[in-house]
């Protein structure tokens, strides 16, 4: 199963989605809470998505059987999930609750999740380091934490092909990793970075991922048009992700952790 589905919505999400979904699987044995056949036994994983709008990650979460919770600040993505909850019949399983990283902590349990994803969110926050040390802590003994975060080479990159050398070199020296005042990203991560803010939260590192290493950078109608192109491309990107060189240019960095 990969769900967020095909065909392009999985070329963003595909390597992310087998990671975690992996993570979840393991979490689950390690606690005796499997989910079998998409029904929760003893009430299975409880996971925390920190940022998680309308539900990308939560739907497919809680169709495996998990209890997920969502935090985010948006009325209207939390209305999205709720819809999108119910369209895919785990209504029952999605919990959704208004709040941002920063107070996390009036809106959920401190330790009080197997799982706690923290994707999209550091680059917005005021404090990226408060954010992490605030998603680690909502965790059990023993829990993971899977982070995404917009990536500085591929943005680098991406404005070098598009012919902006400037915004490129920009991009490059800014301590945000801004192209300039029209980025639209408040702040992008180095992989070192974004490993040293998950360690600094008391966290083990298991893996780290370049995600969208190639899908930005392909033209849209070769991967639609050819045939096995989008197949190919999947394997392409889940053959890269663990590889450096590859994953410093990557347009988004995934860190799969685990807290003692």
């Amino acid at each position: 199963m990969s769900d967020p589905q095909r065909p392009r919505a999985s070329l963003r999400t595909a390597v992310v989605w087998e990671v975690l979904k992996g993570a979840l699987e393991r979490r689950a044995k390690a606690t005796g809470r499997e989910a079998v056949g998409g029904e929760a036994v003893h009430g299975a994983l409880d996971v925390l998505d920190t940022g998680g709008g309308s539900g990308n990650f939560a739907v497919p979460v809680a169709r495996l059987g998990h209890h997920v919770t969502v935090v985010d600040p948006s009325p209207n993505a939390l209305f999205a999930l709720e819809r999108r909850a119910a369209e895919a019949g785990v209504a029952d399983r999605v919990r959704g609750v208004q709040g941002d990283a920063h107070g996390l902590f009036d809106v959920v349990e401190r330790g009080g999740y197997d799982v706690v994803l923290c994707h999209g969110v550091l680059e917005y926050v005021d404090d990226p380091a408060e954010g992490l040390r605030n998603a680690a802590a909502a965790l059990r003994p023993a829990g993971t934490l899977s982070v995404l975060a917009a990536g500085l080479g591929g943005a680098v990159l991406a404005r070098a092909l598009a012919g902006h050398f400037t915004e490129a070199r920009q991009a490059l020296t800014d301590p945000e990793g801004r192209w300039g005042s029209g980025d639209p990203m408040p702040r992008r991560f180095t992989a070192d970075q974004l490993s040293e803010l998950v360690t600094a939260a008391g966290l083990e590192i298991a893996a780290v991922h370049g995600v969208r290493v190639f899908a930005d950078l392909v033209p849209g109608v070769l991967v639609d048009t050819e045939p096995g192109a989008l197949d190919a491309l999947l394997q392409l990107e889940e053959a890269a992700a663990e590889l450096p060189a590859f994953r410093s240019v990557a347009t988004q960095l995934h860190v799969l952790a685990e807290r003692d």
